[in-house]
C-alpha cells in the first residue's frame, strides 16, 4: 500500500464555544491547513472539540476536505478524524470517506494519522487508488 507523509501548517483556527459547563467546554472548530510532501495542496476542516477540566484531557471528530495533489496526482477527497488526549498521550486518526475522491483521486481509499510534536504537525497516509 502505498503512503504518503510530511508536513501541514495551520493557517488558521477559528473556534466557537456553543456550551462552557462544569466538566468540559464544547466548541466548533474551523481549520485551514497548507500540505507539504507527498500530499501537496490545502484544505478546509470543521471539528467538534471536547477539553475536559483537566486541558490535557479532550477529543474532537470532524471532517475535511481536501484539495491538491497526492503525490502528483490532482483532485480531492474527505477525511473523517477521531482523535483523543490524556495527559501525554495523543492518539489521531483520519479514513477517506469512501466515494469522495474526485478527479485523478476518484476510488481512493485508506487512512492514517497525525502527529503534533509541539506544534510542528506531521502527517502519514496509507491509500488505494482504485
Amino acid at each position: 500500500m502505498p503512503r504518503a507523509e510530511g508536513t501541514f501548517d495551520i493557517d488558521s483556527w477559528e473556534p466557537q464555544t456553543y456550551d462552557e459547563r462544569e466538566g468540559a467546554t464544547l466548541s466548533r472548530v474551523r481549520i485551514t491547513k497548507t500540505f507539504r510532501g507527498g500530499l501537496e495542496g490545502a484544505s478546509t476542516t470543521d471539528i467538534l472539540t471536547a477539553v475536559a477540566q483537566v486541558e490535557t484531557s479532550a477529543a474532537y471528530c470532524g471532517f475535511e476536505r481536501f484539495t491538491g495533489a497526492l503525490h502528483g496526482r490532482e483532485g480531492t477527497f474527505v477525511l473523517h478524524h477521531t482523535a483523543t488526549s490524556a495527559g501525554d498521550e495523543q492518539t489521531l486518526h483520519w479514513t477517506v470517506l469512501p466515494d469522495s475522491g474526485t478527479g485523478e483521486l476518484r476510488g481512493i481509499t485508506g487512512g492514517g494519522g497525525i502527529v503534533n510534536d509541539g506544534g510542528a504537525h506531521s502527517y502519514h497516509l496509507d491509500y488505494e487508488l482504485g
